[in-house]
């Protein structure tokens, strides 16, 4: 791997989720015990490529590969991959199989929408860090359709400055990260 983004880990298939994506253009498994490389896959699950990316655009074609991959979630048996240039999130099952994906604000263009995801308790929401717009989108889990948003660009609270990340924890409530010039984390309570 070069340059990971993040993980995610299988403990009982004893693997890692690897978010191959400010250089290469990948999600990579790998055993947790020895680190040996099990399989690796890219967009629509198909063999990684590293070359030259088409420019995204609204209205042309969806990408054969993935743009940044930055971020990889496991939730309910399945694996979720953020392609933050791409302006979407691609599902599939953990052998790399291709289930399905949803577009995020597509009319995004710069660094995309797509820099995080997160699973609601209940699994039944996905909530998305669009650190280009600034804001959080909340999805559908199952059908990764649009459902409401929150936040905007600014300092003060509940605005957000590059918003990067996002995580839930049991009781529902979502912590964000702001990277570069945001340089704080906040609390939104649901």
């Amino acid at each position: 791997s070069c340059r990971t983004a993040g993980f995610a880990f299988d403990a009982g298939a004893n693997e890692v989720f690897v978010a191959d994506g400010y250089a290469n253009h990948r999600v990579v498994v790998l055993d947790v015990r020895t680190g040996e490389f099990k399989r690796s896959w890219g967009a629509y699950g198909e063999a990684p490529s590293d070359g030259a990316m088409q420019p995204y655009s609204p209205s042309g074609t969806a990408s054969r590969q993935f743009a940044t991959v930055s971020c990889v979630r496991l939730v309910d048996d399945l694996v979720y991959v953020c392609d933050r240039e791409n302006d979407r999130i691609q599902v599939f099952e953990k052998d790399g199989t291709y289930v399905s994906e949803g577009t995020v604000a597509p009319e995004t263009l710069g660094r995309g929408s797509v820099f995080d995801v997160a699973a609601s308790p209940d699994e039944d929401f996905l909530y998305v860090a669009d650190g280009m717009n600034e804001r959080v989108h909340i999805l559908d889990r199952e059908t990764l359709t649009f459902r409401t948003s929150f936040g905007i660009g600014g300092r003060y609270p509940s605005h957000f400055r590059e918003l990067g990340s996002l995580v839930v924890d049991e009781g529902g409530n979502i912590f964000t990260s702001e990277d570069g010039q945001g340089r704080r984390v906040q609390k939104f309570v649901t």
